[in-house]
């Protein structure tokens, strides 16, 4: 027997109800109110790097639009829209192998830091590296955010930039041998590195190699340590720097501070004290500002730890 013509209508309406729902549902996965307008989601690629520049410029990141360019070649990740097309808000991931990526560019408009955009754009990124291990380097403003996404602190990362000075090159000790890295010895950075770094980005390391001047150490055939520097924010960026000692570190990096000398340098790295530290304060390179990294182990594998041999990082997105 049909239903009442009342008891249509109600079903009817229910069943409206119901679609109402699970399509507000979807749409919020997309889209985020906040305040009086609606943000919307979008791919990092389809971002105007103009308008991704001043995203970055406006929370006082020095980056140039070469830097952020090559960031979107190396990674994956997303952006926040208003529905007037400004950027309000990014987030990027960028994988090495399976199994671990680091994060970074996690970058929210001075405006609306306080509403939740970072978050949302970050569940977008875990959503995307779910199993994956994870490491990032957390600004005091954005601790907060990580820690209650179950990110640990590992240690303190020191930015040391400045206007490079010659440094006191008086030594005692006979300096070890140094020489300019050419493409063939591309395959033993990338291994050298993948043991300071604790997983192998081969991939990412051969992008930085091409568009840097690398020196290296070398004890018979066998590289023993490695310094690249590139073009980046102000001036020049040295990293990743890998070496087994403080004497081997510096030995790799003096040829970079004597070629940038009256220029602006930048060294991003764990290592604190000791005669490395000193070399690079007397190089001109005082630490600027400081960040924690943290890390986030995936499913069924412990975190992967960088070892005691990585004096500088590639930079602060990259690791």
């Amino acid at each position: 027997m049909d239903a009442p013509a009342s008891e249509s209508k109600l079903i009817d309406s229910f069943k409206m109800h119901v679609a109402t729902i699970e399509s507000a549902d979807l749409e919020q996965l997309h889209a985020l109110s906040v305040d009086s307008f609606k943000m919307h989601v979008a791919t990092i690629e389809s971002a105007d790097l103009e308008q991704l520049h001043a995203l970055s410029v406006s929370v006082g990141w020095p980056l140039r639009s070469e830097d952020l360019q090559f960031l979107r070649e190396c990674g994956r990740g997303y952006v926040a829209r208003d529905d007037i097309g400004r950027l309000t808000g990014s987030a990027m991931w960028f994988p090495h192998g399976d199994d671990f990526a680091t994060i970074g560019m996690v970058i929210t408009s001075p405006r609306l830091q306080s509403n939740g955009t970072a978050r949302w754009l970050m569940e977008h990124v875990l959503r995307d590296c779910l199993g994956r291990n994870l490491r990032l380097n957390a600004t005091r403003a954005s601790r907060r955010l990580y820690h209650s996404l179950d990110f640990k602190p590992m240690r303190t990362i020191y930015q040391c930039q400045g206007i490079v000075r010659p440094a006191d090159s008086t030594t005692t000790t006979e300096q070890p041998p140094v020489r300019r890295l050419e493409g063939e010895d591309l395959v033993a950075v990338a291994e050298l590195d993948a043991g300071a770094f604790g997983v192998s980005r081969a991939a990412l390391i051969g992008k930085i190699f091409a568009q840097s001047v690398g020196y290296g150490l070398f004890r018979g055939d066998r590289l023993q340590a490695f310094a690249l520097c590139r073009p980046f924010g102000r001036g020049h960026v040295v990293g990743p720097v890998v070496a087994d000692s403080n004497a081997d570190a510096i030995a790799v990096i003096r040829p970079h501070v004597a070629a940038k000398e009256n220029q602006f340098l930048r060294l991003d790295t764990p290592i604190e004290t000791g005669l490395f530290a000193t070399f690079l304060s007397q190089s001109g390179l005082a630490v600027f500002d400081t960040v924690l990294a943290m890390s986030r182990p995936g499913k069924g594998r412990a975190d992967v730890v960088p070892g005691p041999n990585l004096y500088g990082l590639a930079s602060h997105a990259l690791g």
